[in-house]
């Protein structure tokens, strides 16, 4: 287990950002996650997984953590489900290919999500109508101070909308170490309703689908929209779709009457952020080399050199346009630091 000095981030996160670790160590098993936690409580500590949904604006002044404990085990299966865990380094779409490989249904929506599966309950992540809750049996999650291994079920983990406990009041607590989730082996049901999946599959000519048919709609509208971070930095979608009460979307309906809008209670729609972001001017705009894709305005993206805070700012120059244009605010999903 080597601790190194003044390592340089910008490969481990997919905004491609030029950032420093002050201290940085990889974390392969979860003995040896036990073993840096106990020799150095006293320290600072960044917990670093795939670095998809991050935005780093400044150096880590921490010990900075890359788990990246691999594998993946089916732990119980009957007639019509399986149980198979994931570790929290494996690649979450390299997880989501293995599944669909073995007929395992459930989680197809969700091909060609950036990040690791240890990341995957922490924002509860999402698309195409489909969330990690959905699936989700448990998680097992390392206490940083006392190294005592808790197992999460889904409730204790209080999904919402990019949302969990990990990011709530056991925030900076716990670290992920596996993740299991509970998938169709037969009588598949899938999701196609949301989005241009249906309009894709038809496309391809298919009738009758199967999760793999249903993934490989999926990757390529996300590839037609969605830049690769390999070749273009970005960190996916920068920003959750606002939930509104319905007084407000009826007062910017009034404006915009041609606004899109998902109910989500009796009281509240949630409005695409996309929409608003293209409606407000900013897609495809560039400020340097910081700027908002040209096929899909969630998406910020890094050119080449941009810092954080260049990125950073034109994130709140979008925020606060669109605040003063619809009179709706739009939160990062992304983590900034």
């Amino acid at each position: 287990m080597n601790i190194t000095k003044q390592q340089s981030l910008k490969k481990y996160n997919t905004f491609g950002i030029e950032a420093f670790a002050t201290e940085f160590c990889e974390v392969n098993s979860p003995n040896e996650l036990a073993e840096v936690l106990k020799e150095n409580q006293n320290k600072k500590l960044f917990i670093l997984g795939g670095g998809s949904n991050m935005l780093l604006t400044q150096n880590i002044d921490a010990l900075v953590l890359h788990i990246n404990n691999k594998g993946i085990e089916v732990v119980k299966e009957d007639d019509n489900y399986v149980w198979v865990k994931g570790n929290a380094g494996e690649v979450w779409h390299e997880f989501v290919m293995h599944c669909i490989q073995n007929n395992y249904g459930g989680i197809e929506n969700l091909s060609l999500i950036p990040g690791n599966v240890g990341a995957t309950p922490i924002q509860n992540i999402g698309a195409y109508g489909v969330e990690i809750k959905d699936t989700f049996v448990s998680c097992d999650a390392m206490n940083i101070q006392t190294q005592e291994i808790t197992t999460f079920d889904k409730e204790a983990c209080q999904f919402g909308y990019r949302e969990s406990v990990f990011k709530g009041e056991l925030k900076n607590q716990y670290v992920i170490l596996s993740v299991v989730f509970k998938l169709s082996k037969n009588n598949h049901k899938l999701n196609t309703s949301y989005g241009a999946i249906d309009t894709e599959l038809e496309k391809m000519g298919i009738e009758n689908p199967t999760i793999q048919d249903v993934s490989k709609a999926v990757i390529a509208i996300r590839e037609s929209k969605l830049p690769n971070p390999k070749e273009l930095g970005n960190s996916g979608s920068f920003f959750k779709n606002p939930i509104v009460p319905i007084e407000i979307y009826e007062k910017a309906k009034a404006n915009y009457p041609e606004m899109p809008h998902y109910p989500v209670s009796e009281t509240q729609v949630k409005v695409p952020a996309g929409w608003l972001i293209e409606q407000a001017g900013f897609k495809g705009k560039r400020f340097g080399d910081a700027g908002i894709h040209t096929k899909q305005a969630l998406v910020l993206v890094n050119y080449g050199k941009a810092t954080g805070s260049e990125i950073w700012a034109v994130a709140q120059n979008v925020q606060n346009t669109v605040k003063e244009k619809f009179g709706i605010e739009i939160e990062a999903e992304v983590n900034v630091i």
